[in-house]
């Protein structure tokens, strides 16, 4: 009777594992997909901002020299200045 008992333990302890393994694998899931819809979203905000921001100076609302003092505040990676011809 016994040896039934601990059998019994031994089987549901191996199961509570394998369901923590599950919920583990779950969890992390879950925060990739997270921090992957973050990152997306916070690259749609730049786009969008830039559009926003290039039409202003189409439009002439913001002066030209303006937005390259910005961008020759802001970038600092060569190819990044390059890109704009700073």
């Amino acid at each position: 009777m016994a040896k039934k008992i601990d059998e019994r333990i031994e089987a549901l302890e191996e199961r509570l594992k394998q369901l923590k393994a599950r919920q583990q694998r779950i969890e992390a899931r879950r925060r990739s997909l997270e921090s992957r819809r973050t990152r997306r979203d916070d690259t749609r905000r730049k786009i969008l901002v830039g559009a926003i921001v290039l039409a202003k100076v189409d439009q002439g609302v913001i002066d030209e020299t303006v937005l390259r003092g910005w961008l020759k505040g802001g970038l600092s990676r060569p190819d990044d200045k390059a890109l704009f011809g700073l």
